[in-house]
């Protein structure tokens, strides 16, 4: 059903729910007062950047989005009153579109002495077997820092009659996955503390920490993490905590990128918080309106933990949750295909079995990381792309 003659659904109070898609080209909005009906759901499509008109397309959404809901005039340029708002739901390319012009915050890694040239050598992998002129991506990070530090992983000792027998003592220590791990070399938190307060200096505040074998041995990570936060980085991406998993070189990648986007996330959030009257939801603002991010693997996240890491594939996961609940056939079980061109990229999936398919390695604009993704490939040709005719061919 469409608005009434005065365009205007006449809501409860904080019934309103708004669920906002914003891509390369256009942002895409859709309201409900509260009801659930679809039939009085309002849509609304803008382009995402449009600086003449408004300075924000999420922001521009939701004021339109309530002039409807409401009836009530929603000035431009100020403060929006999102006390009937139940729910923000949004999904964005801003990571994305980070990561692939790379225009990410400034930050370093810091590693264990002896590796600090472990991203650039990689893993020797060439995607272009025959290519001749074969070209190596550029780095994110800015510098690196080593740590002198280094633990290595034992054998383990079996026993006929006791069976596998647990680390004792001061270097030997049970890790999380419980492997035996052996410390060497315990890290120095004076040395530390001078190396990053040189970092610091420099400028740069987001860093990341990928240590060897942190994945099941953590500590000398949480030291690292711990002097970074007291002498003043913004942001750290302890490899431990982002991707708890083996193989180093696609652990270091994933904190690196985390370190890279992340602060352009907390800038965008902080720039979205500006134009609401009460800010986000929190344990500190609980006036504040509720908002969750779409994840690249298909799950909602708080607005306060949405991460670079897990927003790369933040838009297009949300097509695919999309059609996967409304498409999918249970009497039937036939796969679907689903295909979302948009002015910039066109996104690529499949649904079937009744399960959303997942990959926990990928490779986006030139970096393999290691994190939950939905199974979508992403081809940069969209709406807005130009068809070439060079030689005789396309």
């Amino acid at each position: 059903m469409l608005p009434k003659s005065n365009n205007t659904i006449h809501t409860n109070m904080s019934s309103i729910q708004i669920a906002i898609d914003r891509g390369g080209t256009f942002t895409d909005c859709i309201g409900n007062p509260g009801t659930g009906r679809q039939e009085d759901d309002v849509l609304i499509k803008l382009l995402s950047v449009d600086p003449q008109n408004y300075s924000d397309s999420n922001l521009e959404g939701i004021r339109r989005l309530l002039e409807k809901l409401t009836g009530e005039k929603q000035d431009r340029g100020s403060s929006l009153d999102t006390s009937r708002v139940a729910y923000l739901r949004l999904g964005t390319t801003v990571a994305t579109n980070a990561l692939l012009e790379r225009k990410g915050s400034r930050c370093a890694l810091v590693t264990t002495k002896g590796f600090r040239d472990i991203l650039n050598i990689g893993n020797q992998s060439r995607p272009k077997i025959f290519d001749l002129s074969c070209a190596k991506s550029d780095t994110l990070f800015e510098t690196v820092v080593e740590v002198d530090e280094r633990v290595t992983l034992e054998d383990y000792t079996e026993d006929a009659n006791k069976g596998f027998t647990k680390p004792n003592g001061k270097d030997l220590v049970e890790g999380l996955s419980s492997e035996t791990v052996r410390i060497i070399k315990a890290p120095d938190v004076e040395e530390i503390k001078s190396t990053l307060r040189v970092l610091y200096a420099s400028g740069i505040r987001s860093i990341a920490v990928c240590l060897m074998h942190s994945y099941t041995f953590p500590d000398h990570e949480k030291i690292v993490g711990n002097i970074a936060k007291e002498i003043g980085f913004t942001h750290i991406s302890l490899s431990s905590v982002l991707s708890p998993m083996i193989k180093y070189v696609t652990r270091a990648n994933s904190a690196v990128v985390d370190a890279y986007l992340t602060p352009e996330i907390k800038k965008y959030l902080a720039s979205f918080q500006e134009g609401l009257m009460n800010g986000l939801y929190s344990a500190e603002n609980p006036n504040g309106v509720k908002c969750h991010f779409m994840q690249s693997d298909g799950g909602l996240v708080d607005a306060g933990c949405f991460t670079g890491l897990k927003s790369i594939l933040s838009g297009p996961a949300g097509g695919v949750v999309g059609y996967s609940k409304t498409c999918f056939n249970t009497d039937n079980n036939i796969p679907l295909i689903g295909f979302d061109m948009g002015g910039t990229s066109t996104d690529v999936s499949r649904f079937g079995e009744g399960r959303l398919d997942h990959v926990f390695e990928t490779t986006t604009a030139g970096v393999t990381i290691q994190s939950p993704q939905l199974d979508i490939n992403t081809v940069a040709a969209g709406g807005g792309s130009i068809l070439s005719f060079k030689n005789g061919l396309m």
